[in-house]
């Protein structure tokens, strides 16, 4: 006689298949967020250095901060948009002196980052060609970036000075291009001067990076356009710059807020009080906040400058967006 035996339907496949992928979830977990937990506490120190100071700089714009009110900030009258009414009252003093300010600053930003783009560009371009001792001059283009902003601007200050500096004695007694000894950190030379610091200081750092992003056009195409008959300047109006764009969209826009917030160079340059042709924002913004007592009004000129920055970054990435798509199209 036979006998049948009924088995239970075999679910093993898809129990054991389940299993695992509910052990495999809480590791994939664990792996996601290891990376933001290890970037946790610098970005707990970021709040605390930045975001802290920039929320009580804010709360400091709608109070009447004045001299009287430093030991107990806290019990300051409120104003409301006092502040920024003083500082946008461009028929008053202090609106007016403010105006002047960021005109100046304008005008130095877009000087000091053309220049420092177009020399860095240039170098860097240069710099591709192999020759002997290429490795030497790099290392010399990058030290002006390299030395401490106090150390380097300091010596502007003795270069530019009136009876004993190097510039004078440069242009007037050896070239005699100038006909008597030129005031450079006062007048409007002060301007000048500034603007020389600035892009002396900085044109290493668009050499770096436009350097570094040569290294990503490939030497075919620069190949083939000789066989084709360009030359030099059609390559790099053909090639190098449109392939530089990705670069050099981010290079303006860190070249742009560095410049425009800018505060070592003028302050070591010139001190607490910078000439009327060199005001730069920073320093005006210094001078109304540590040198008047009038904090209140600093932190409102503070926020119309971050802003005016927001603004501009915010449009200029928008433009630039644009452009990348169109050219991908």
């Amino acid at each position: 006689m036979t006998t049948t035996t009924l088995k239970e339907p075999v679910r093993g496949d898809s129990t054991g298949a389940a299993a695992p992928e509910q052990r495999r979830r809480p590791g994939r977990i664990r792996r996601i967020g290891l990376p933001y937990l290890l970037l946790l506490p610098a970005l707990l120190l970021e709040l605390l250095v930045h975001l802290v100071p920039m929320v009580i700089g804010i709360v400091m714009s709608f109070k009447e901060l004045t001299q009287f009110y430093i030991r107990d900030w806290g019990t300051a009258p409120w104003t409301g948009f006092g502040n920024y009414k003083v500082s946008v009252d461009f028929d008053a003093p202090v609106g007016k002196a403010l105006l002047h300010s960021f005109f100046v600053t304008v005008g130095f930003t877009l000087l000091s980052v053309g220049l420092c783009w177009l020399i860095g560009t240039t170098a860097a371009i240069y710099m591709q060609d192999t020759f002997r001792g290429r490795g030497l001059l790099r290392a010399l283009f990058l030290v002006p970036y390299a030395l401490p902003v106090y150390a380097a601007v300091i010596t502007w200050v003795f270069m530019f000075q009136h009876d004993n500096g190097l510039v004078n004695h440069v242009l007037h007694d050896q070239l005699h291009i100038t006909d008597k000894r030129s005031f450079w950190l006062i007048g409007d030379n002060s301007f000048w001067a500034l603007l020389i610091t600035h892009v002396w200081k900085g044109w290493p750092f668009a050499f770096l990076i436009v350097m570094a992003g040569l290294q990503n056009i490939p030497k075919e195409l620069y190949e083939a356009a000789a066989l084709d008959g360009a030359g030099m300047l059609q390559q790099i109006r053909r090639i190098t710059l449109p392939s530089l764009r990705p670069v050099n969209q981010v290079l303006v826009l860190v070249l742009f807020l560095w410049t425009f917030n800018d505060f070592n160079t003028p302050y070591v340059l010139f001190g607490k009080a910078a000439p009327e042709a060199a005001d730069l924002i920073s320093v005006h913004i210094y001078q109304a906040s540590f040198v008047t007592w009038n904090f209140g009004t600093g932190s409102a000129m503070s926020v119309l400058l971050l802003l005016f920055l927001l603004v501009v970054t915010g449009v200029y990435l928008v433009f630039t967006s644009r452009g990348r798509r169109t050219g991908d199209v």
